[in-house]
């Protein structure tokens, strides 16, 4: 059996199928999370698919890289449909509507892919390969991104969508309510993170405690296998 045979291989090269719809149906900019972080999750994939092909493994590869791509893919959907959406459902924008096709890139970008990406990170392999210590390095690239908006609109005025997302826009609550806002969500990400590599102990501690059951079910249909041979 090959990895062209695994079911590791096709899920993730969905993945990359997701993701890639979601970038080019729509035309978000990339000054939007989402973007970057769809991107980050496109790159990755089509790495891992070559690797995996390349080495003939379902073990996907750079681990670090894979934990920091599932914690964004998760903010970036967690925040659309919590914080930008209202849980609202995005079922209904699918099927009517003017902006059908800006819907599916959406529906993919914050749905599908995230969703797909956190089954892979459950369930596919390599398991137990992310650390705690970890977490600030997975967390420098959302932190830095507000960084680099509110940066960016103090130095120019000017530029074009100044502010993607209403909790950096200081001009109708002032500043106080922007840095409470980012802190707000600096701690929500430390728990997601958090819960990123939790997931993979769980994950891991589920797999070693079914095994040995497998085991013993496979050794008893060994043994039975030859009892007939004998017989």
């Amino acid at each position: 059996m090959t990895v062209r045979t695994r079911p590791a291989l096709w899920w993730r090269a969905g993945i990359v199928l997701s993701a890639g719809l979601g970038l080019t149906l729509g035309d978000a900019s990339l000054v939007y999370f989402t973007v970057q972080s769809n991107v980050i999750v496109l790159g990755y994939f089509i790495g891992a698919v070559y690797w995996m092909l390349q080495r003939d493994t379902v073990d996907a590869p750079a681990p670090r890289l894979r934990g920091a791509a599932t914690l964004y893919i998760l903010i970036t959907g967690l925040v659309s449909h919590i914080l930008l959406q209202h849980g609202a459902s995005p079922l209904p924008g699918l099927v009517s509507g003017p902006d059908r096709l800006a819907h599916w890139s959406s529906f993919f970008l914050h749905y599908v892919t995230p969703v797909m990406v956190l089954a892979d990170w459950l369930v596919l392999k390599p398991r137990n390969a992310s650390a705690w210590k970890d977490l600030p390095l997975w967390l420098a690239f959302p932190l830095g991104y507000a960084a680099i908006v509110l940066g960016r609109n103090a130095l120019f005025a000017d530029f074009p969508r100044p502010y993607p997302y209403f909790f950096f826009d200081p001009t109708t609550k002032g500043y106080g309510y922007v840095w409470g806002q980012i802190a707000q969500l600096t701690v929500e990400f430390v728990v997601l993170g958090a819960a990123v590599v939790g997931l993979d102990r769980l994950g891991t501690l589920v797999a070693n405690r079914s095994r040995p059951a497998r085991d013993g079910a496979e050794t008893q249909e060994k043994a039975q296998e030859k009892a007939q041979e004998e017989a």
